[in-house]
């Protein structure tokens, strides 16, 4: 298919009230209002197409640019083009999830996480902290700088109270993957949620809720899934 059928399909899948929802969530327009799993029915078309998948995200339009995550190579990815990618992410779905999942499947997950994390930009910010937690997720445990993510622990603990919105959800969000997929650093991510305590974020007029790391933690324990890796991160 090409970017023009690609765009009248997603033009055909939309709908108001997923775009209502949407739009409650933090999208604006231009968007069409097509759920996850209707777009997942259009991979199949794109996937092996990297450079049609890279057109849909420089179409600025949500719906196409979620689609391109799922679609895009991540090993394909230049360091360039993931940072035009970041910078383009307006909103947390596509910081948190198609940016950072493809990022964290790319040659360059670990340096970006790094830089993006550092960032004043929230989403930019966003795309890092989701970054490393993805990374985490899919990483032999014997390939991972333990020291490092120490530090980023103590980073998470000393300053997640103070961040900005979205950058406490997804600092949350790496406390909690760092018990549940790196196995010699459990303990000490459970420690860290507990000192963290409740983190309020604002969602907005949403359902959402902000997980408690502690009793999240121990539920993956509970289930026996400690250091359980992924295959993929992108969803």
């Amino acid at each position: 298919m090409t970017l023009e059928e690609i765009m009248e399909k997603l033009e055909e899948m939309g709908s108001e009230q997923t775009k209502k929802t949407l739009l409650r969530h933090g999208a604006r327009e231009p968007f069409f209002g097509v759920r996850v799993g209707d777009l997942k029915k259009l991979v199949k078309y794109v996937k092996k197409d990297q450079e049609l998948g890279l057109a849909l995200y420089d179409t600025g339009h949500s719906d196409a640019m979620y689609l391109a995550g799922l679609s895009v190579q991540p090993k394909l990815m230049s360091k360039e083009i993931l940072q035009d990618w970041a910078d383009k992410a307006y909103w947390y779905m596509l910081a948190e999830y198609t940016v950072a999942g493809v990022a964290a499947e790319s040659p360059y997950a670990r340096e970006l996480a790094i830089e993006w994390m550092q960032s004043e930009e929230e989403m930019i910010a966003t795309c890092g902290w989701s970054t490393y937690s993805n990374y985490l997720s899919i990483t032999p445990d014997e390939n991972l700088n333990l020291d490092e993510i120490r530090k980023l622990l103590r980073q998470a603990e000393t300053t997640i109270h103070q961040e900005k919105n979205r950058v406490r959800y997804v600092m949350n969000n790496f406390v909690i993957c760092v018990g549940a997929y790196v196995i010699p650093l459990y303990k000490e991510a459970l420690a860290t949620a507990a000192k963290i305590g409740k983190v309020h974020v604002d969602v907005g007029k949403t359902a959402c809720k902000v997980p408690l790391a502690t009793d999240y933690i121990k539920k993956i324990e509970d289930r026996h899934k400690i250091g359980a890796k992924r295959k993929t991160c992108i969803c």
